[in-house]
């Protein structure tokens, strides 16, 4: 088998593209989640806490000294990392609990009723069981 032939038999094969449609609509969701908590989530946190603002929080371990930069110890960014992964961690749960809740509806309706037999079959029926009958 060469390897050209072996490499199209694993591309091709239905877990692989499976897998690439999932990772591609993932990091379409992880941006509309993104979104979600950065425009509209955290500026509402940051109006009930103050309006402050996280990433912006630092401790100067040395100030700046002409043209040297300040060596700033950024924690605030951190905290908004964390901030935004509690999010976005309650926005992804969120969801699944909403759709595992609309699976276990659609599990528990009960199975749509057999079809009523036609009028061929109910004619059939009646003349093998008079067939039986003789």
């Amino acid at each position: 088998m060469s390897l050209v032939s072996e490499f199209k038999q694993f591309a091709l094969r239905g877990n692989v593209v499976d897998l690439a449609i999932g990772v591609v609509i993932g990091a379409a969701f992880g941006k509309i989640v993104s979104s979600l908590v950065g425009d509209v989530i955290m500026p509402v946190i940051g109006l009930l806490v103050g309006g402050i603002d996280f990433s912006d929080l630092a401790i100067t371990l040395r100030a700046a000294e002409g043209d040297q930069a300040a060596v700033l110890l950024s924690y605030g960014k951190l905290v908004q990392q964390i901030v935004d992964f509690v999010l976005v961690a309650g926005a992804v749960f969120a969801v699944v609990k909403l759709m595992n809740r609309l699976k276990r509806k659609e599990e528990a309706a009960p199975p749509p009723a057999p079809p009523a037999p036609s009028a061929e079959e109910k004619l059939l029926t009646e003349i093998r069981d008079l067939l039986k009958a003789r």
